[in-house]
């Protein structure tokens, strides 16, 4: 069986390497990093405005990884900006949202990390808290810069987040947003100071979100439920 590929959405922004200073499609390493280690092969999906491209990328796709990014618009889910809410990308949001359309008709397999989790909430007809800190009082979630917060959850037993990674662990996070409502979905696990940090879509398919960012760690168990999925929906479609 020939590794299944796993399709990761990309940030849009200016960027500076070597003598070049222009918009850029890119996104962190790790990403691909921690797909090809646990057995994927990694694709890069940048932000496309095409009609019928969502349906035609989803069809060459195993799997799907909603990566890290910017705020998403509060306009998408009936909302005004918070005053911490910012850097929103219109463009990524669409096309994102269009995958997330294409995936749930194909029954793809789909991971969502940080930005990933809060726009599949908002797909779903969910919305975020806007600067969790408001809520929690502390900023550990996110506790600024390039720097990953360290934070302990707990997930929910009988979950297929809970198979994955176990009862408890610490994660990477980096989020000042959070999600508040997810309709269609359960909570999977929440950190100790009650923030909703997985969800997952109840049935047989891989459909899981995490606020943490699973491929900053040596413990990929989440990526490698993704890839496992991801082989036997190709497996299937195949046949």
């Amino acid at each position: 069986m020939s590794a299944p590929v796993i399709g990761l959405t990309t940030y849009r922004e200016q960027a500076r390497w070597g003598v070049w200073d222009q918009p850029a499609d890119l996104l962190p390493t790790a990403y691909a990093a921690a797909v090809e280690a646990t057995g994927g092969l990694a694709v890069l999906l940048p932000p496309l405005d095409q009609v019928g491209a969502a349906d035609a990328v989803v069809g060459r796709l195993d799997g799907l990884v909603m990566t890290g990014g910017a705020d998403v618009d509060p306009a998408r889910y009936g909302a005004e900006p918070h005053a911490r809410t910012a850097g929103w990308r219109p463009e990524r949001d669409a096309w994102e949202l269009a995958l997330l359309d294409a995936a749930g008709a194909a029954g793809l397999p789909v991971l969502g990390v940080c930005r990933g989790m809060q726009l599949m909430a908002v797909h779903a007809g969910g919305a975020l808290d806007q600067h969790t800190p408001d809520l929690v009082g502390h900023e550990e979630h996110s506790p600024g810069g390039d720097a990953f917060g360290r934070t302990a959850v707990r997930t929910v037993p009988g979950t297929l987040v809970a198979g994955l990674v176990g009862e408890r662990l610490d994660v990477a996070c980096h989020h000042h947003q959070s999600v508040a409502t997810h309709p269609g979905w359960v909570a999977a696990a929440r950190a100790e100071d009650g923030t909703l940090e997985a969800m997952e879509v109840p049935g047989d398919r891989f459909c899981v979100a995490v606020q943490w960012h699973p491929e900053t760690a040596a413990d990929v168990g989440l990526l490698a439920g993704l890839v496992r999925a991801a082989a036997s929906y190709a497996a299937g479609r195949d046949a």
